[in-house]
């Protein structure tokens, strides 16, 4: 009897975590080509403009805060979105990263403007004019929207309920 209601109880815990649980939804709202649409070009004072990753990038150009969006760097479809985003690397060029990767020159910028090495390891950012050119770096932006899903806890809940009271039900004839 105590092993039933010890399980009964982690079916609780485990059923009121699942009911917590948000799924989200994905909603294309545009995209962009790191060099053609880059906000800043690279050069000017010694540290280099503003670097960006690529939520933040989104966040700039449409609107909002970084981490309501997603990036994919393969198209505008929400089945195909890979959390990754293409970046200009000082000194290197086109690289591939996570949507959130942040290497900044004083956590900041994309430079220094001189000094740098020509390796993958440079400050980056997924809206610079520098290495890039044509069309090979385009990044997709998508909003994020929470979908409450409390109903699904309890269902699973009553069902555990259900099994335990039929179990016990049958114990007692």
């Amino acid at each position: 009897m105590s092993y039933m209601k010890n399980t009964l109880a982690a079916a609780t815990l485990v059923a009121l975590s699942v009911g917590a649980a948000d799924a989200a939804t994905y909603t294309y709202v545009g995209s962009w080509n790191v060099y053609d649409d880059a906000t800043e070009s690279w050069g000017g004072t010694p540290t280099g403009p503003l670097a960006y990753t690529g939520q933040e990038a989104a966040a700039l150009l449409f609107g909002g805060n970084a981490n309501n969006y997603v990036i994919s760097t393969i198209n505008d479809l929400v089945a195909d979105i890979d959390f990754n985003a293409w970046y200009d690397v000082i000194g290197f060029g086109k690289a591939l990263f996570a949507q959130d990767y942040s290497n900044k020159y004083l956590d900041q910028f994309y430079g220094p403007t001189s000094g740098y090495s020509n390796d993958v390891n440079g400050a980056a950012s997924a809206l610079i004019r520098d290495n890039l050119s044509g069309n090979g770096a385009v990044n997709y932006a998508f909003t994020v929207s929470a979908v409450p899903l409390p109903a699904a806890g309890w269902m699973l809940l009553a069902g555990l309920g259900g099994i335990a009271a039929m179990r016990r039900r049958k114990a007692s004839v």
